[in-house]
């Protein structure tokens, strides 16, 4: 019995982990990093370490812990895989959200906070690896940057492939200075600051006047209306048949064997109209003085022995 129980255990727990690698796989990115920041952004203890920023693709909140970051593939050095601890609130990154992980060494300064550092003399292998230590959610090879620059995704999230399949490293990531236009360093922001919309602006240079959008809200409203005429016909007719089937039921009819056309038919309006009055007129017929309010004078007997006034009223003199 315990060999069971283990190994029910031990399938939950694989199910549970391959659904959590599903669940992150394509959505968690490295998205920013900065091998050597002297001057750029302080930590929560006024340091300027090194940072490592993740980026939650996914249209909902996703939950990191249990990750693993590290700059050692091989496993040559344990030390040098953090992992996420779990039961930390800050750990679950919003739809479309970052967090940044600082690379000092330290990690009893807090969950944010990497057992390893990065090397700013020479490139740097930055692995996340999922739950399992096995399944690899995104690696980048970060080169060596001057001080206070960093390496960044060239749009948030986004990885550009060349036809075969690879990575296409120069569309998808840019060294970012902070001084170029359109180069800043973003750590716990967007990469790209979207302020436009093409589609919207396609749609208004086509639909100039707005009459494409008014026929297609026209057409949604006329739509969803015949869904619900549809699903209106569709509840009456099993209020109708259920109705029959009651009624044969009533009439000690086998429903089990009776097809559609054995069953009877319900009752009309006018049917129940005339039951309806029928039962108010018999209910009534003894009962029509019922809400008449009288009030009559209540008569007793008087009794002088029962009368309080001829009781002792004074105490008697001694």
């Amino acid at each position: 019995m315990n060999k069971i129980k283990l190994l029910a255990l031990a399938a939950v727990a694989v199910t549970t982990l391959s659904m959590s690698g599903q669940a992150r796989k394509g959505v968690l990115h490295i998205n920013e990093v900065m091998t050597q920041n002297d001057s750029s952004f302080v930590d929560d203890f006024g340091g300027r370490p090194a940072w490592i920023e993740l980026y939650n693709s996914k249209f909902a909140p996703l939950e990191i812990s249990s990750v693993y970051l590290t700059t050692d593939s091989a496993r040559s050095n344990v030390d040098n895989w953090y992992s996420v601890p779990l039961h930390d609130v800050k750990t679950k990154i919003e739809k479309r959200q970052h967090v940044v992980f600082w690379a000092d060494g330290m990690a009893s300064r807090g969950t944010f906070h990497t057992n390893f550092t990065l090397d700013p003399t020479k490139e740097n292998d930055i692995y996340l690896f999922d739950s399992d230590k096995v399944t690899l959610l995104d690696h980048v090879k970060v080169p060596v940057l001057a001080p206070n620059t960093s390496y960044a995704r060239c749009k948030d999230g986004v990885t550009v492939t060349n036809e075969d399949g690879s990575v296409n490293v120069a569309k998808t990531w840019e060294v970012r200075d902070d001084i170029a236009e359109g180069k800043y360093i973003t750590p716990s922001s967007n990469n790209v600051i979207e302020d436009r919309n093409d589609k919207v602006e396609k749609f208004a240079t086509m639909d100039g006047q707005g009459f494409a959008m008014s026929a297609m809200a026209m057409a949604i409203v006329f739509a969803a209306l015949a869904v619900l005429c549809i699903c209106f016909m569709i509840i009456s007719k099993v209020g109708s048949l259920a109705s029959r089937v009651n009624k044969m039921r009533s009439q000690g009819g086998d429903v089990k064997e009776a097809t559609l056309e054995d069953l009877p038919e319900h009752d009309s309006g006018e049917e129940i109209a005339a039951i309806i009055m029928a039962l108010h007129e018999h209910l009534n017929a003894h009962d029509n003085e019922s809400t008449v309010l009288t009030i009559d004078k209540v008569r007793r007997a008087y009794s002088p022995w029962s009368s309080k006034i001829y009781n002792m009223r004074h105490i008697p003199n001694r």
